[in-house]
């Protein structure tokens, strides 16, 4: 059975730091390409980083460069988004996503945890 569980969610206060973890099973982990999403009240779910299977090559949305950091541990079938200096625009459901590298109609999504930034 397919799981993709975030955790590390929570409330921080503006200027803070939060570090998401994803926990991955029932598929061959180091074979995905795995992204971080958020979608805010109201908002379209966007992509806000990714990495590819090795972990040698990320890309951010613009609005977070500089502040979070995705990584991942094949070992642990885990990948994470560290968060730093979180602003009020930061709060969303923050999923994640991993999509087979070949086959990219293959994916999976985890059930989202919520980060809400304020003082």
């Amino acid at each position: 059975q397919v799981q993709l569980v975030e955790s590390g969610g929570g409330l921080a206060q503006p200027g803070g730091s939060l570090r998401l973890s994803c926990a991955a099973s029932g598929f061959t982990f180091s074979n995905y390409v795995m992204s971080w999403y958020r979608q805010a009240p109201g908002k379209e779910r966007e992509l806000v980083a990714a990495i590819a299977r090795a972990g040698g090559s990320t890309n951010y949305a613009d609005s977070v460069k500089g502040r979070f950091t995705i990584s991942r541990d094949n070992a642990k079938n885990t990948v994470y988004l560290q968060m730093n200096s979180l602003k009020p625009e930061d709060t969303a459901l923050y999923y994640c996503k991993a999509v087979h590298k070949v086959v990219s109609t293959l994916y999976h999504w985890g059930q989202g945890t919520q980060v809400t930034v304020s003082s």
